[in-house]
């Protein structure tokens, strides 16, 4: 089975990304559930289907050059092998001029498995230096900035 990203979202959750994809053998540890290292893996997929795959097969650039500057994420239930997807829907909650943040949720349609926080700035990786993102990068992440009244 392949992971899958879309960019298509719900009418109810249209700023939301959503990631799918299935918990692998590997994943799963001696207590029989997801390891928790293995959340930070599943978010880190779904940020580069966000502002990489997925713009890239929209035709559009990618955003690039960000680097992780604070991760915060709670387990909310085990997740065991299951063999249906998985899906993280991720948005932005706060954009500014060189960093924005985001918010995840790992879940299925029963489960509410982990939620996480991000901040991600961006970063000249030529001049190994913090930079401001581009208003094209502003304008597509902004795209998924939850909406005040949302």
């Amino acid at each position: 089975m392949e992971d899958t990203a879309t960019l298509h979202r719900p009418e109810a959750t249209a700023y939301r990304h959503v990631y799918e994809f299935h918990v692998r053998f590997g994943d799963i540890d001696s207590q029989m559930h997801v390891n928790n290292v293995k959340f930070l893996g599943y978010l880190e997929d779904a940020r580069l289907a966000m502002f990489h795959a997925d713009p890239v097969r929209a035709g559009l650039a990618p955003v690039r050059g960000m680097v992780v500057s604070r991760h915060e994420i709670d387990y909310k239930v085990p997740l065991s092998g299951v063999i249906h997807p998985i899906r993280v829907e991720t948005w932005v909650t706060e954009l500014r001029a060189a960093s924005f943040k985001i918010a995840y949720e790992v879940r299925d349609a029963d489960n509410l498995y982990a939620t996480a926080t991000s901040t991600l700035v961006a970063f000249d990786v030529e001049n190994a230096r913090l930079r401001r993102y581009t208003p094209e990068e502003r304008a597509y992440i902004a795209r998924f900035l939850k909406p005040a009244d949302a």
